[in-house]
């Protein structure tokens, strides 16, 4: 067993979830927050599609994928009397960074050192990331620097479908029935969790494999609001503009001025939310900026909310022939509400990764998860770790012996619920 294995396990399921991986990753599958389609990309079918066929080559039952872009699938249970246990990953990429055209490399026995990936310029350096530092001697699998990895979640699809291949040749090893789910456009406000029919699923609780480091898992995100807010102005050709003119583009540039320093991602951590500009589009007579708000706490994401209407109202009031119009909508919520009824599904977690040789991490999510949504709505679902790293970005990474542990966590959590 390499010494970087948490398991003989783990070390056995490395190379299947990264053969996984690298298959999946190559598939374009990027959100997309406008296209107003479900799912919101076409290359989520051709992901599922090919999932339904190996899923129905492992010989599992009731494989099934809708015109949603959900597919379900069940590994029938050899232990009576155990509830019904589902895993789930979501097949689409983040975009905010390219997700067309990945090619994954993997970089055997990392030396510890920097490394600089073919394409685009991008470097992967321990300075800047200390987790990369703590994997010496691992198998690292990154993209070829000038699109995303697709870790998240594609880690946790390949993941699963190690695990559960597994499963199914040793026949031996007690399990429940586990309900497998992959589904869409978690990138874009979690919106596919809105959509799953958690009837049909049929599952006591879930496991997202959705997470970052080894031994994480989470029970708590971030409660998480979108914000819309189009500044009006009045567009006159320039030569004549002196006393007309109001330039939205000015005003929106106010606005984001006001927003305070200290509610930003980068200077926030641990249980601290923030204002997220994500992005501008405008001209003279109309700009419009997008915003995430996020807190573990709803009543200080009603304060960020209060905020964002507060700061565009100061913006305009100096100017009558202004507008600003604001639109506030809600993502998703803290799952710990929910989860907290039930702390056996937490605590199988956690007896599971112990199992796999790891020591367990309860850590919040400065995030979401399908998991929050679901939570919600009546589908008690904590997030395990996958072993990808800066995902959303030409730097994404992946530990490939811990992408082997992560799957042997499947295999014992199975085990534990087999005994429950």
């Amino acid at each position: 067993m390499p010494a970087t294995a948490t398991s003989p396990l783990a070390a056995e399921l490395a190379e299947p979830a990264l053969e996984r991986l690298d298959r999946y990753a190559r598939i374009d599958t990027t959100a997309d927050r406008h296209s107003g389609t479900r799912p919101s990309s076409r290359g989520q079918f051709e992901l599922l599609d090919l999932l339904r066929g190996e899923l129905e080559g492992l010989g599992l039952a009731d494989v099934s994928r809708d015109d949603r872009g959900f597919l379900f699938a069940t590994l029938a249970g050899n232990t009576d009397g155990a509830p019904v246990v589902g895993l789930l990953a979501h097949v689409d990429t983040s975009p905010d960074a390219p997700g067309a055209g990945v090619e994954p490399l993997v970089h055997r026995d990392y030396d510890g050192g920097v490394i600089a990936l073919p394409r685009g310029g991008t470097v992967l350096d321990p300075e800047t990331m200390p987790e990369l530092r703590d994997k010496l001697g691992h198998d690292i699998v990154t993209s070829s620097g000038d699109t995303l990895l697709g870790a998240d979640d594609k880690a946790g699809v390949a993941e699963i479908m190690a695990a559960v291949a597994h499963l199914v040749a040793h026949p031996e090893l007690p399990r429940p029935t586990l309900r497998i789910g992959f589904t869409p456009d978690e990138e874009i406000g979690a919106e596919g969790a809105l959509e799953l029919d958690i009837e049909r699923f049929g599952a006591h609780c879930a496991y997202t494999l959705d997470g970052s480091e080894l031994g994480e898992f989470q029970t708590e995100t971030f409660n998480a609001s979108e914000a819309r807010v189009t500044f009006t102005g009045v567009d006159v050709h320039p030569g004549h503009a002196n006393g007309k003119l109001v330039n939205s583009t000015r005003l929106a540039g106010r606005f984001l001025d006001r927003l305070p320093a200290e509610l930003t991602p980068e200077r926030t951590s641990g249980h601290e939310g923030f204002v997220h500009a994500i992005r501008v589009e405008g001209s003279p007579g109309r700009t419009t900026i997008e915003l995430i708000l996020r807190d573990f706490d709803p009543e200080r994401l009603a304060a960020h909310e209060a905020l964002v209407r507060e700061l565009a109202a100061s913006v305009v009031a100096s100017e009558p022939r202004a507008g600003a119009d604001i639109d506030i909508r809600p993502q998703y919520p803290n799952m710990r509400t929910y989860l907290d009824r039930d702390p056996r599904i937490a605590a199988a977690a956690e007896e599971a990764i112990r199992r796999a040789g790891i020591e367990p991490r309860l850590v919040p999510v400065r995030g979401g998860t399908d998991g929050s949504i679901l939570s919600s709505r009546g589908l008690p679902t904590p997030n395990i770790f996958t072993g990808g790293h800066e995902f959303h970005s030409v730097r994404e990474w992946a530990s490939v012996d811990d992408m082997g542990a992560a799957a042997a966590v499947v295999v014992r959590l199975a085990e534990v619920w087999a005994e429950a």
